[in-house]
């Protein structure tokens, strides 16, 4: 048996979880990825209140940033722990850790203490999607994954969408703490439905932890993080904190790949990129990731300052988007249960996705209205919807049992940073171009200063937005051409309908 899917001499048969049993622990599985990925965006409305209470708008950005970098540093973490460990001992911990940082950021009398507890809570939350795909795996055999993976594509989509409006009604209603407070009694019962259920797999046997390859892969992550949040955005690319922070990036993932050759237990397996099914599964998504992420920052922007929509009508304008993800990801998923195949699913989703960004950038030049991107929002969910969980079946099909945690793990950990890098990305295109086609003293006007100024100034800078945001849409279709490309070559292998622990 070749070495990428062989299985570790301690795995068994198992028998199949029943249908009670996977009832049980997906309940759990759903409210994880719930608390995960609501706290992602549910904070944005509350901002203003927060700073009004706490002031400290000078470091408000990083209520944000805080969060975002710790969950990407630990996701690793989680997964190769939980394959030492197991799972339940790993979310036991990914919940533990998240809920005391929500009632920490609940009781905090400071921005400082703010950010600090929300760094608190972002490592927690490292853990939660990435324990959830991985619980699924042991859950399920490979030939069932694709329906619950497509669920928890479907889950992060429609809390993408609920998180801002639901942290507008509990600020309003409430107070901006209840949005940290109201993970508890949600997170207490996402661990008890999990830990109910019988353990599917044993950890395997564990030969040590690999401190240094974690603190490696931890600071690179973070700088990274750094670098691509506040590289154009708070700092220019080319000011000595971000050269800095670059370097030291490459030095820290410079450093890990001979540590991780020579450790016992590498912290992140060399042998997973000896399989090609994994490594052009991560390729491709984070491809994929870039150019959809990073749009999708944008495309508000494009409905408020370009189609003249209002915050609120933006904001519901996504809901295609969400939507077309929501019904791919499950009808694909399912599909890839009833046939066994699971290649045809990303390729057709990619093909969907590049030619929705192909025909947003005419769009976008061309001055198109506001239902014309309704419907292409739906092809680019949709093709989403097909990519991503579908690519995390391909990968877990394909590594061996003891390396599940850390393979779905690091599949996370590239979509992250493909995102951040999609948004930093799109950030500069956009900037570029907007410098390049207006005066200096139209630069850095946007929403507010827009109804404010004379009729040619003000066709000038919307023309200028919709042109710069043609661009960005243009660079996404080539990222995701390349990403379909990539995704051709991809090899298929068999989903058994049985499974091991």
């Amino acid at each position: 048996m070749p070495s990428d899917v062989a299985v570790s001499p301690a795995v068994v048969e198992r028998a199949p979880a029943t249908p009670q049993e996977i009832r049980i622990v997906m309940t759990g599985l759903m409210l994880a990825l719930a608390l995960a990925s609501l706290d992602g965006n549910i904070v944005g409305p509350a901002l203003p209140r927060i700073v009004s209470d706490l002031g400290g708008l000078s470091h408000l950005s990083w209520v944000v940033t805080g969060f975002a970098v710790a969950s990407t540093a630990a996701t690793p973490l989680y997964g190769k722990l939980s394959d030492q460990f197991g799972r339940k001992p790993a979310f036991a911990v990914s919940i533990g850790v998240f809920l005391v940082g929500s009632v920490l950021c609940g009781m905090a009398h400071s921005m400082m203490a703010l950010i600090v507890f929300r760094a608190v809570q972002g490592i927690g939350a490292g853990g939660l999607i990435t324990l959830a795909q991985t619980t699924i795996a042991d859950l399920v055999p490979p030939r069932e994954r694709g329906r619950y993976q497509g669920l928890v594509a479907s889950v992060f989509a429609l809390c993408s969408v609920a998180g801002p409006l639901l942290g507008g009604v509990i600020t309003d209603r409430l107070s901006w703490p209840w949005i940290f407070y109201i993970n508890v009694p949600v997170g207490l019962a996402a661990l008890g439905f999990i830990l109910t259920a019988k353990t599917r797999r044993r950890p395997t046997e564990s030969r040590g932890v690999d401190f240094l390859g974690f603190g490696l892969m931890i600071g690179g992550t973070c700088t990274a993080m750094l670098t691509l949040s506040w590289g154009g955005v708070v700092y220019a690319w080319n000011s000595p904190l971000i050269l800095a922070l670059s370097a030291a990036t490459l030095l820290l993932f410079g450093l890990l790949v001979p540590v991780e050759h020579r450790a016992a237990e590498p912290a992140l397996p060399p042998r997973l990129f000896a399989d090609s099914v994994f490594v052009r599964g991560v390729a491709s998504v984070s491809l994929a990731t870039t150019a959809i992420f990073g749009s999708i920052v944008f495309i508000p922007l494009f409905f408020q300052l370009v189609l003249g929509a209002s915050a609120t009508e933006a904001g519901l304008r996504m809901a295609p988007l969400m939507g077309g993800l929501i019904v791919a990801s499950v009808i694909g998923g399912r599909l890839v249960t009833k046939t066994g195949r699971y290649k045809i699913f990303p390729v057709i989703g990619l093909a969907l996705a590049t030619a929705a960004f192909v025909l947003m950038s005419w769009a976008a030049r061309a001055g198109a209205g506001a239902n014309a991107f309704d419907v292409l929002l739906v092809f680019l969910g949709a093709g989403a919807g097909l990519v991503m969980p579908n690519i995390t079946t391909a990968i877990q099909n394909a590594v061996a049992t003891r390396d599940l945690g850390v393979a779905t793990a690091t599949a996370a950990f590239f979509r992250s940073l493909g995102a951040a890098f999609g948004v930093a990305l799109a950030g500069m295109l956009l900037n570029s171009t907007l410098r390049a086609r207006l005066p200096a003293e139209l630069i850095g006007k946007g929403l507010t200063e827009l109804q404010t100024l004379p009729p040619a100034s003000r066709a000038l800078l919307i023309d200028a937005y919709g042109q710069a945001l043609s661009l960005t849409f243009g660079v996404a279709a080539g990222i995701c051409a390349l990403a379909f490309a990539i995704v051709l070559v991809l090899p298929e292998r068999p989903l058994s309908r049985t499974d091991r622990v």
